[in-house]
């Protein structure tokens, strides 16, 4: 009986193992700069990006208060935004918030609330943001929704693309990737982005997507689970890498 339970936690610790190495493009490690965000601390000791969707609103909060008032300035109530940063007087911006410096939110923008935008990111007309991390030089520029979601270094959602963060049975959001599957204990994710991601005009990354860097997604494009970096997604099943 000791010898069938040594073999058994044997056995689990090799798929753990392989579960691990196959799952290590789609870390944080693997997917950002970390040098292309103010909210670099926030990564501190998590794994994978969306451990950190639960702790976006607390940690912009706190960062606000620390930031320097001869760059930020506090416009309402736990709203901080670079003075350098553009904002269009159509758009609204709920808190917390952080718009960080030469950012530019454009008109009619909607930024519900637990929003960091990067350094010369920007929010265009009519993108909604709830609950997300735009790194430096993001772009959401026309028509795009991205909620509970981080969108690494020069990403780029082309327009009318959008992340959808609930799943149509609102179960519980699992990361897939072939037959690996991580159970995120989230009832809201939207997409992971890796840095210099390609997000083609009127694509969908359904709750879980998890993209890595340096990959285009195809206009129109219905996308789950993870795609590796350096790919090109044409559609589900049809994934080339780039050359």
């Amino acid at each position: 009986m000791a010898l069938t339970h040594i073999k058994y936690f044997i056995k689990r610790r090799k798929v753990s193992a392989e579960k691990r190495r196959r799952m290590e493009q789609f870390t944080i490690e693997k997917l950002y700069n970390l040098e292309e965000t103010i909210a670099a601390d926030l990564f501190e000791g998590a794994v994978y990006p969306w451990e950190l969707l639960p702790k976006i609103r607390d940690f912009i909060v706190a960062l606000g208060k620390r930031l320097p008032k001869d760059k930020y300035t506090e416009v309402k109530d736990r709203v901080w935004v670079a003075k350098s940063a553009n904002i269009a007087p159509t758009a609204f911006i709920n808190g917390p918030a952080i718009i960080d410096e030469e950012a530019e939110i454009r008109h009619c923008a909607f930024i519900r609330g637990n929003a960091i935008v990067g350094k010369g990111a920007v929010v265009g007309n009519s993108t909604e943001l709830k609950n997300v991390i735009l790194f430096n030089k993001v772009q959401a520029p026309h028509y795009n929704y991205v909620g509970d979601s981080i969108l690494g270094f020069k990403s780029h959602m082309g327009a009318g693309s959008i992340t959808s963060n609930v799943k149509s049975d609102k179960t519980l959001v699992v990361v897939k990737y072939g037959e690996e599957k991580i159970e995120t204990g989230l009832k809201k994710m939207g997409a992971m982005l890796g840095d210099n991601v390609e997000v083609g005009c009127n694509s969908v990354l359904n709750p879980g997507t998890v993209i890595g860097r340096n990959t285009n997604i195809y206009p129109t494009s219905m996308v789950r689970g993870c795609i590796p970096a350096g790919s090109i997604y044409k559609k589900q099943g049809e994934i080339a890498e780039k050359r």
